[in-house]
């Protein structure tokens, strides 16, 4: 294909950029300010880290999944006194947990969590331990990179002070920029630190200063041209949708693909379903392991283009994860899905009852579609 003509493409300006801000903060529905940054989620992941951690302050850290545990190092490092409150990767972060923490550890002046774990496929309850963090005076910073799409997200309802998203997951858009969406009360934290972040692509304080607080006329960095109009197809889309019917779609193919499980002999990785995330299902693998299911499945189905693979990270032997991400949150997917894992456990011994299998993620993926 030739793809010269990519390279007469006019430059993002800042009139476009900033439209395609505000594309994002209508589709997320907030009225905090809004930022579509130049770079991976993890870059700004870190950037609220260590703008918001400092010597003297305290943190409550929610750990679900290894993103969680990331974040509380960068805290750490910054200066904070950070309490982590680790749980078991296969459920969520219960609030009566963050209540007894904040109880017995006292005032904080953060509390940060995942909203939902891509690589471990839970989720937490993002308004019920935001409100106990309120309660309390803290920030609540939220990784819902992973979640945005799948889950619920009421930023301004739930009074979230700093969300970092990305589109490169349930919104089916690029990796390459990514959104944060800052509280009045983050940014006066973030100002108001000993010694505040400047001069650095981890200072958000500069997007503020540069851009989002002076009238957004230049742009204070050269940006990626592709992937910020990537982002605003992207974000074009899910609105020609709606947010809520993407969400409903993935919550719909999460739920289509537990309901199978049983049929197929297996067992979801998320013990409880109120806790499973709708942006993937992971699944316990059998005795022989995640990547040798895996194998036997891609081995066994090659007509189909299953879309499953080894959990990430530390399950990834223990794992398997069926990505019904982006526009994968279909039916068709997870049948695709549920055939190849059938094929896979035959081929290594096991009985699977396919039929059933797709009897009830079919009845499971209309009930959720109401």
């Amino acid at each position: 294909m030739n793809q010269s003509h990519l390279l007469d493409v006019a430059p993002v300006d800042a009139s476009e950029y900033a439209a395609i801000e505000d594309l994002c903060r209508e589709v997320i529905a907030t009225d905090q300010t809004t930022l579509v940054l130049q770079g991976e989620a993890i870059v700004f992941l870190e950037a609220a880290a260590r703008g918001l951690g400092r010597p003297g302050g305290r943190a409550l850290n929610l750990v679900s999944g290894p993103y969680g545990r990331i974040f509380g190092e960068w805290l750490s490092e910054a200066g904070s006194e950070v309490e982590n409150l680790v749980v078991p990767f296969d459920r969520a972060v219960r609030p009566e947990e963050v209540e007894k923490a904040l109880e017995r550890s006292g005032p904080v002046d953060v509390v940060s969590l995942v909203h939902a774990e891509a690589a471990t496929g839970v989720v937490n309850d993002v308004a019920a331990i935001a409100e106990l963090a309120r309660s309390r005076g803290a920030l609540v910073v939220v990784d819902s990179v992973a979640a945005v799409g799948a889950e619920p997200l009421a930023i301004d309802a739930w009074q979230l002070d700093l969300v970092v998203l990305s589109a490169q997951k349930a919104l089916a858009g690029p990796s390459g920029v990514s959104v944060a969406t800052v509280s009045p009360r983050a940014w006066a934290a973030l100002a108001g630190a000993p010694a505040p972040w400047r001069g650095s692509v981890l200072s958000l304080l500069d997007w503020r200063d540069r851009w989002a607080g002076a009238g957004r006329s230049v742009l204070p960095v050269i940006p990626s041209h592709l992937e910020t109009r990537a982002l605003g197809a992207a974000m074009g889309r899910v609105r020609a949708e709606g947010l809520d019917r993407v969400v409903a779609r993935h919550r719909a193919a999460g739920r289509a693909t537990r309901a199978a499980l049983v049929p197929l002999g297996l067992e979801p990785w998320a013990r409880e379903a109120s806790e499973a995330a709708s942006v993937a299902t992971l699944v316990r693998a059998p005795a022989e392991g995640a990547p040798a299911l895996v194998k036997a499945a891609r081995a066994a189905a090659e007509d189909l283009a299953a879309p499953i693979g080894p959990a990430p990270g530390p399950l990834a032997e223990r794992a398997v994860r069926v990505n019904h991400t982006g526009r994968r949150a279909s039916l068709t997917t997870v049948w695709s899905a549920l055939a190849a894992l059938a094929r896979g456990l035959g081929s290594l011994g096991y009985e699977a009852d396919l039929a059933a299998a797709l009897a009830g993620a079919t009845d499971a993926w209309y009930a959720a579609l109401g």
